[in-house]
């Protein structure tokens, strides 16, 4: 069965995202895994990109699996700096002290 960008996966996914608490980042494996649907990491990258049209969601505290930023996310960078999440770089967040573990 092939992964498809359904209305009920994005809800999943945003549902997911909503309950990141501030200073906390997370995977888009780690969200992937939380629903149920752990090999559609990309998808919920994808489901991130177009989070706008469905409201506000803290996209931005959701990185690669090595704490790296989205690389067309601007604001992304200065909204976690904002939350109080660390940094062990100028482009990855410090996975080990900011992770949320769920």
């Amino acid at each position: 069965m092939s992964a498809a960008l359904t209305e009920d996966f994005i809800y999943e996914v945003l549902s997911a995202v909503e309950e990141i608490p501030k200073g906390k980042v997370a995977s888009y494996g780690q969200i992937a895994r939380l629903i149920g649907r752990e090999k559609n990491a990309r998808l919920v990258g994808k489901t991130l990109g177009i989070s706008e049209y469905y409201g506000q969601y803290p996209c931005h505290r959701v990185v690669n699996h090595a704490g790296r930023l989205a690389p067309h996310f601007h604001e992304q960078k200065n909204l976690l700096l904002e939350e109080g999440v660390k940094f062990k770089s100028s482009t990855h967040v410090d996975m080990k002290k900011c992770q949320w573990e769920c």
